[in-house]
């Protein structure tokens, strides 16, 4: 009998042991892959962000720019384009002047029918250039002076034209488009003689 409870005894050696290391030594869970990388995503996405944005920016300051080098290339064309044309005419413009004073001489004499159908087919031709170029006479007799396009270089009385307005003209002004090329010489009436003299009596005094 003695013999049955020493087998008992040893059958199982150190399970004890193994049954308190089984109690106090757990295995950890590995952390899950998608766990990880739903952590990173927040700090990811931020930064992505600041690149996109950084990059709109830039794109916009480029655009920007491309925009501001198209209208000054643009301009410079166009400012080269009427600066030459309007050099280019201005000696033409005193010839202009002195064949209508030509014809304004010829006119005065039926000896010289010629001469005045040529002055008129020239000044003609002339007109013609200019509608070409785009470039106006400003029709100042009568008109209401303007110091941004006529140069007063007299004041004569007038019964007819009232006083601000020109009386005659000595040198035609041209505009090309919107540019003057050149003001229009002009004598501006002082209004009846009786009232220029009277107002010039009042500056006296």
């Amino acid at each position: 009998m003695s013999r049955k409870h020493h087998h008992s005894e040893t059958e199982h050696p150190g399970s004890e042991d193994q049954l308190e290391q089984n109690e106090t030594v757990e295995p950890q869970e590995p952390v899950p892959a998608e766990e990880v990388q739903a952590e990173s995503i927040p700090s990811e996405i931020d930064t992505l962000k600041k690149e996109v944005d950084d990059l709109k920016e830039k794109l916009i300051y480029l655009q920007a720019d491309y925009q501001n080098y198209r209208k000054r290339v643009a301009k410079d064309v166009s400012d080269a384009r009427v600066y030459g044309t309007a050099n280019a005419l201005s000696p033409f413009l005193t010839v202009f002047d002195y064949l209508n004073m030509a014809k304004t001489a010829s006119e005065k004499s039926d000896n010289i029918e010629s001469i005045r159908q040529g002055l008129n087919m020239i000044i003609a031709e002339f007109y013609k250039a200019f509608d070409e170029l785009n470039v106006k006479k400003l029709d100042s007799v009568g008109a209401k002076f303007n110091p941004e396009l006529h140069e007063a270089v007299a004041r004569e009385a007038s019964d007819t034209i009232p006083e601000g307005q020109i009386l005659k003209e000595w040198s035609g002004g041209f505009k090309m488009g919107d540019k003057l090329l050149r003001a229009a010489r002009v004598v501006v009436s002082s209004g009846p003689a009786a009232e220029a003299e009277t107002a010039e009596a009042k500056k006296e005094e």
